[in-house]
């Protein structure tokens, strides 16, 4: 029985990979700003948490939302092209094919090549290839709206979750540190992974994380502390 070798390439995971990650980002920093803005401002423990969660759910259900209108109206897009593309394939097969050669053609091949390439996958499946090679739409990458949602909104919440957790196990005198110094760590351990995940640099993916994380939250303080102070 011959051997399948089955490669598992970064552009597979892209589709849920980026909208985990941007949950996860936007949990943190926002739940973590919240919580730290409205300490700042001088308010109680039972205040905080209120924030917190209400900053959770309201986050979580926003993120689901535009990531799915996001995502469907790219969805809508692509199944806009393909039914056009079917109804050039059912009245002009020969200029379609011609096209699909000359594709193959910019990519490297000769143009006889080129053309029984093009005739032998029009044949299989015309509008899988034209789909693929024409349209620049694969099975990897296509949009997938119920899954980048629930993967937007799940991901977000776990991220939230976290900072609210320092709430509880802090010393409330030395919360804004607590907060600020976990918040940061848990975004450097998630550019990380995000990173290493997508093949990318892990020190790059925790430094650009962190930076924008600590500034968000260093700007959500310092309004806090500017309204907390003139209350």
């Amino acid at each position: 029985m011959p051997h399948r070798h089955r490669e598992r390439h970064v552009t597979e995971r892209m589709g849920w990979l980026r909208a985990a990650v941007l949950g996860a980002n936007d949990g943190i920093v926002s739940t973590a700003s919240l919580i730290m803005g409205v300490a700042a401002a001088r308010g109680t423990e039972s205040s905080i948490l209120v924030a917190g969660m209400a900053g959770l759910v309201a986050g979580a259900m926003s993120m689901a939302a535009g990531e799915y209108v996001s995502v469907h109206s790219q969805a809508d897009s692509e199944q806009a092209d393909l039914a056009r593309e079917g109804k050039e394939l059912a009245t002009d097969v020969e200029g379609e094919h011609k096209e699909l050669a000359a594709i193959y053609v910019k990519r490297g091949l000769d143009p006889q090549l080129a053309r029984q390439v093009a005739e032998q996958l029009m044949a299989h499946d015309a509008l899988d290839a034209h789909m693929r090679d024409e349209l620049g739409i694969t099975e990897a990458l296509k949009a997938r709206p119920l899954q980048a949602a629930a993967a937007s909104a799940v991901s977000f919440a776990a991220g939230a979750v976290l900072p609210l957790l320092v709430v509880l196990l802090a010393p409330e005198k030395r919360l804004l540190v607590w907060v600020f110094v976990t918040a940061l760590i848990f975004l450097a351990v998630l550019g990380g992974i995000a990173a290493r995940t997508g093949g990318a640099s892990v020190r790059t993916g925790a430094l650009r994380i962190t930076f924008w994380g600590a500034l968000a939250m260093a700007i959500t303080t310092g309004v806090g502390m500017l309204f907390g102070g003139a209350s």
